[in-house]
């Protein structure tokens, strides 16, 4: 890859994450489907919060989680997102800062408050997560400097975004300067309800050559594909995209380029705690391989080894050195 100052730049949903214990019955009572993601508005988001137990506060977002591991595993990384002014705001601006993570959105008084995530973990480790996306929402292509994605290696895209049409028209904006500036496009489908509502979109944009990374687990890879078996999946996926990523939970994860393919197993934890971010970084540890030109099988262990810190205690970014437990791959 050409020397760029950033390794990736990312664009997602500017979010704190509100973290709280819960059982099966209490997301039964509140509608929710176990270790899915459903978009509230402020009103069930106040509602929720009220009827949820002791809760964490903690910087989230699914592509800022993925900056998060990709400055702790000593790679240059920058994050687009919209805030609103307001106290949660300034704690998710000192964050990600805190990280190392460049991020300088400008913050707006004309937007809703700044955007929440309700999580319940329930005592198998699963989340089921509420989103409130407010300022999020907001974020418009002029949050975009095409000069800001020809700084960087990989430009990072969040499924998340995808719904809201400001975000989208930046998104595509960032995609038409990456594709100028030859910054290769990692997208990810971030969750199946994000294929179902905007299959055609995707569609569209893998078959314009407009992703070069593509990654998604098992659920969503099938959904995308329209078929129920995994292999199927990403049989029907290959060709259409340069790189495609597949993870699998607790059977590892897979990539194909062209005629390469690596396959690689989860890594042993100690204890399973709570499975938010798993998938936020493992990507983080894939795209430090690729920014740095590793083989797909070294990258596929970067993304293991990442995912397995975090699923090892609350909240979605890491709590230990990610470098120092990749044993010398990123040396």
């Amino acid at each position: 890859m050409p020397e760029r100052r950033l390794d990736v730049l990312a664009i997602g949903n500017a979010i704190v994450d509100v973290i709280a214990n819960a059982d099966d019955g209490f997301l039964t009572q509140h509608g929710m489907h176990k270790g899915a993601m459903q978009l509230i508005d402020e009103a069930q988001a106040t509602r929720l919060y009220e009827a949820m137990g002791p809760g964490r506060e903690l910087s989230g977002g699914s592509a800022a989680n993925t900056t998060a591991g990709l400055a702790s595993l000593g790679l240059k990384a920058g994050f687009i997102g919209q805030l609103a002014d307001d106290q949660l705001g300034q704690i998710f601006t000192h964050d990600i800062r805190s990280l190392g993570v460049e991020f300088d959105t400008a913050p707006r008084s004309d937007v809703d408050a700044t955007a929440r995530c309700l999580i319940m973990v329930t005592p198998d480790a699963q989340r089921t997560m509420n989103t409130f996306l407010g300022a999020a929402q907001m974020l418009g292509p002029d949050a975009v400097d095409p000069d800001h994605v020809a700084d960087a290696k990989i430009l990072y895209l969040e499924g998340y975004l995808w719904d809201p049409a400001d975000p989208r028209a930046a998104m595509y904006k960032a995609m038409d300067a990456a594709r100028a500036a030859g910054t290769k496009v990692a997208f990810t489908l971030s969750d199946s309800f994000v294929v179902d509502r905007h299959r055609g979109d995707l569609e569209q944009l893998l078959n314009e050559r407009r992703i070069d990374i593509l990654f998604a687990n098992q659920v969503e890879v099938e959904a995308l594909a329209g078929v129920d078996d995994v292999e199927s999946a990403v049989a029907t996926l290959r060709d259409k995209v340069e790189t495609l990523v597949v993870t699998r939970h607790e059977h590892g994860a897979l990539a194909i380029r062209g005629p390469e393919r690596a396959d690689v197993p989860a890594e042993p934890i100690a204890e399973l705690v709570d499975t938010t971010g798993a998938g936020d970084l493992f990507a983080a540890g894939f795209l430090a391989g690729e920014a740095r030109g590793l083989s797909l099988e070294q990258s596929l262990r970067l993304g293991a080894i990442c995912a397995a810190e975090v699923i090892q205690h609350y909240g979605a970014r890491p709590e230990a050195d990610l470098r120092a437990l990749t044993g010398g791959l990123l040396a």
